[in-house]
């Protein structure tokens, strides 16, 4: 039996963990946080019947603690409650599936209590990979990618220690707006940005994939994740979405990992690597395929992915600022206060005029994303 707990088990990636432990039956869930979505974190708790919740809102915890009342659940609630979801006492791996860089300070508790780590939270590694990968390596903690490309790249590179690798391909859809023009993204909205057209994620992510940020987020990831230079690391857009991403080896020889997109694989190899689990869901019919394309990704018209490796080659605090300034223009987006263009813009405006901390520790991460939430509430009033 192998004990887990989830923090964001009510967002896309949370909800598909509790699927895949469905269908098993040696996964047992120790522990459960959620942001605000408490009708269904009490569902997910009635049945999976954890030793502890989390909700953000002390209001909703109280409300919780009714509803459970016949169970014998303990209920908590803000940072310390998702503190204490992921250094539970039983839990041998933590699926840190938040938004957020609040998801930092929890993915730090569980690494210095011994939990291994199925990692779908990027804002961690975007923003303190210098801290986490040392810490995690420190404690003998494993890092395990639940990111479709990242699990790709993970998976060909099992087997592959004494290898060197060349580079590092990660594939992108190119979102629904591929091929568009600058002239063509000026009227968005919100509604036409959140119409992925592979996969069914949250709305904070697709409007990433829509802007190609969140394929500059995982470049940075896999600088961290796989200790490659940024300029090793290549992307190409795979429209299908089947290749989910590639490693070239120094003879040349290049390994992709190739599935449906469903993001049940991923979770799952997580959860049990380095061995396979029958997973239920589609096929791959190559006799029914017409064809794998790949493009060069348009950075000029897609300027997330352009920032994102200034942002990793500039290094410090910079990665913190491009991340932190997406997250609240996309925000606004969502709000309908800002123009789809307008997300680069304000992108742009906070790295430009940041003054770089060189190895920033955990408070001033912080520090500097409330820096950048306060510049772009200044730059909007304006």
């Amino acid at each position: 039996m192998k004990y887990i707990s989830i923090i964001g088990s009510t967002g896309s990636i949370g909800t598909q963990t509790l699927e895949i432990v469905r269908q098993q039956e040696d996964l047992r869930v120790i522990a459960l946080a959620a942001g605000n979505n408490d009708e269904l974190l009490e569902q997910q708790a009635k049945e999976f019947k954890p030793d502890i919740v989390a909700i953000w809102s002390e209001d909703k915890a109280k409300r919780l603690r009714d509803a459970l009342s016949a169970f014998d659940i303990r209920v908590v609630s803000g940072m310390e409650g998702l503190l204490e979801v992921a250094c539970a006492d039983r839990a041998e791996l933590v699926v840190t599936a938040i938004v957020g860089m609040i998801g930092i300070r929890p993915t730090i508790c569980a690494i210095n209590a011994g939990k291994d780590i199925a990692l779908a939270n990027k804002e961690t590694l975007v923003t303190a990979g210098h801290i986490i990968m040392p810490l995690a390596k420190e404690k003998g903690v494993r890092i395990l990618p639940v990111d479709s490309e990242h699990s790709a790249i993970f998976q060909c590179l099992h087997g592959e220690e004494d290898n060197r690798v060349s580079r590092i391909l990660l594939t992108a859809s190119g979102g629904p707006f591929r091929g568009k023009s600058r002239e063509e993204l000026e009227a968005v909205t919100p509604e036409q940005a959140l119409k992925h057209p592979n996969w069914s994620m949250g709305k904070k992510i697709t409007i990433d994939s829509a802007t190609m940020v969140n394929k500059g987020l995982e470049v940075i990831e896999a600088k961290w994740l796989f200790d490659v230079e940024p300029e090793d690391i290549e992307v190409v857009v795979q429209p299908q979405s089947i290749i989910h991403s590639m490693v070239e080896f120094e003879d040349g020889a290049v390994k992709a990992q190739l599935g449906t997109p469903d993001m049940k694989l991923p979770i799952q190899y997580a959860l049990y690597y380095p061995d396979r689990r029958y997973l239920s869901g589609d096929r791959l019919n190559f006799a029914d395929m017409v064809g794998i394309s790949v493009e060069k990704p348009d950075m000029d018209t897609f300027k997330g992915l352009r920032f994102a490796y200034d942002a990793i080659k500039t290094g410090g605090s910079m990665p913190t600022v491009f991340n932190a300034a997406n997250e609240k223009a996309v925000a606004l987006f969502l709000d309908k206060r800002i123009k789809f263009l307008d997300i680069y813009r304000l992108i742009e405006s906070c790295m430009e005029v940041h003054k770089v901390i060189e190895s920033p520790d955990l408070e001033q991460i912080l520090e500097v994303e409330q820096w950048t939430y306060e510049m772009i509430d200044k730059i909007v009033k304006e």
